[in-house]
């Protein structure tokens, strides 16, 4: 497979290459594959459907030809997934895709743990070390430096803003050893991802580390979290038939978004075959793609601080590779977009408990909310002609090609949910009267003592503390 670059369509280059370096150093571009192979049909018209490393494998198999042999791709999927992802059933067309039965209770771990692995295939003939930069807004560090700790020839630096996170997701973050490391910046998640977007164009640094990301920018966490989407989306399909007699039934997925590094990820799949009709991209105050899918004009802006953090994004880095595949009016065909303020947020929460029995994050409360909306007639509406405002909370008035199956009750909705609702406690505690269960995996970690360096915002200073600690 031949990669290009989101800035350059005339770059030209291989899988390696895109995962060990992360990004374009030259353009600050990011890479995508020139094309997108479709599976094959017999595969996906499989009743039972493959299993979720059997997707795996036959997704990742593609875009590493050449470059990693069969029997070396099954064994980093073997190795990156002794979980799976869980579907759920909310009411007859209506499902959450449980993302949280990785290591560190969210769906960062199906792109984190390829990642890693792929990452030490290809370093293990190298005589320096790799140096993973990662800034999170909340999930994706501790999966990184989860699926990369004690990971030979590989360091890993995250940097996260102080106050800005939850206090599990923060000690899962501040608590690494050895070759993992925490910086707690005094700024937002967008200064964080600022900080090592200039490392990675920064020549002097580049010329004494080697750099790499493991943010949803790394073409090699993109394209894992698209296995769950097919493995989800065969499964529902297969099933409908018997949860609500609707055969061959319209799939929305419905994605919490801050990134949109997931949702590409289902775009990936849908364009590899995947029985998808459509998204919803489901975020929070920081609204910079519904703005955009309302008015045509995107605008980045400075991260406003939410209930749901990991979404905390003003400029989405995927918006680079969504537009790279698509033009506006084809994005407005396969996207409903939708918003929720904090407010919101805490009764989706509640609502959703007392409706369904069901404890769900922040994030997947407004995926929740997103599609309790469309189902009960917010869709039929804009197709009715009603026009919302933007910039109240709700869908944005964009009607996609899906809307008509939602209207003749032929669709139904897969809600990711993409972190365990512990990792939020106080909120869905405040939302619902309780806090959930904690798994024990994360009761273990809240016992362990904090590691994590605090970090001006200064460029400067970052790239000097990277010289000073980084061999």
């Amino acid at each position: 497979m031949i990669y290009t670059d989101t800035r350059d369509s005339n770059v030209k280059t291989t899988f390696k290459n895109a995962v060990m370096s992360g990004m374009n150093k030259e353009t600050g571009g990011l890479y995508i594959p020139v094309e997108f192979p479709k599976l094959d049909p017999a595969f996906l018209a499989k009743n039972p459907e493959p299993s979720f490393r059997d997707v795996a494998f036959n997704m990742a198999k593609p875009y590493v030809e050449g470059e990693i042999p069969d029997e070396d791709l099954m064994a980093i999927i073997q190795d990156a997934y002794p979980f799976t992802p869980k579907i759920q059933p909310l009411d007859n067309i209506s499902y959450v895709l449980e993302l949280f039965h990785g290591p560190t209770c969210a769906f960062k771990d199906f792109g984190a743990r390829f990642m890693a692995r792929v990452m030490s295939y290809f370093n293990k003939d190298e005589g320096s070390n790799l140096h993973i930069l990662v800034a999170t807004s909340g999930d994706t560090g501790s999966a990184v430096g989860s699926a990369f700790h004690n990971v030979p020839g590989i360091d890993v630096t995250i940097l996260y803003p102080e106050g800005k996170i939850s206090a599990i997701q923060e000690k899962q973050l501040s608590t690494f050893t050895g070759n993992v490391r925490a910086l707690k910046v005094k700024g937002t998640f967008d200064d964080c991802q600022k900080l090592v977007k200039t490392a990675f164009t920064d020549e002097e640094l580049r010329s004494k580390l080697r750099l790499s990301s493991a943010n949803s920018i790394n073409i090699a966490r993109l394209l894992p979290q698209g296995f769950y989407y097919m493995y989800s989306a065969l499964t529902v399909r297969n099933r409908a038939s018997i949860d609500n007699k609707i055969t061959d039934p319209a799939i929305i997925m419905v994605v919490p978004s801050g990134n949109f590094g997931n949702l590409t990820s289902g775009l990936i799949a849908k364009e590899m075959g995947a029985p998808i009709a459509g998204f919803t991209a489901a975020t929070n105050t920081n609204k910079t793609i519904p703005d955009w899918i309302a008015t045509g004009e995107y605008n980045a802006r400075p991260s406003v601080e939410t209930y749901a953090n990991a979404m905390d994004v003003g400029a989405p880095s995927n918006y680079e590779r969504i537009k790279a595949m698509y033009t506006l009016e084809e994005v407005r065909q396969q996207f409903a977009s939708y918003w929720l303020d904090n407010d919101g947020i805490k009764q989706a929460i509640s609502d959703c408990n007392k409706k369904t029995g069901y404890i769900i994050d922040p994030h997947g409360a407004i995926g929740w909310k997103a599609w309790e909306d469309i189902k009960n007639g917010g869709m039929e509406a804009l197709l009715n002609g009603a026009k919302n405002d933007f910039e109240k909370p709700g869908l944005t008035t964009n009607i996609p090609e899906w809307a008509v199956s939602v209207k003749d009750k032929k669709a139904v909705g897969v809600i990711l949910e993409t972190a365990h609702p512990a990792k939020f406690g106080n909120i869905v505690q405040d939302s619902i009267g309780r806090e959930p269960p904690l798994p024990s995996r994360l009761e273990e970690v809240m016992k362990l003592p904090d590691r994590a360096v605090s970090m001006e915002n200064d460029y400067n200073l970052f790239k000097a503390w990277l010289l000073a600690n980084l061999e």
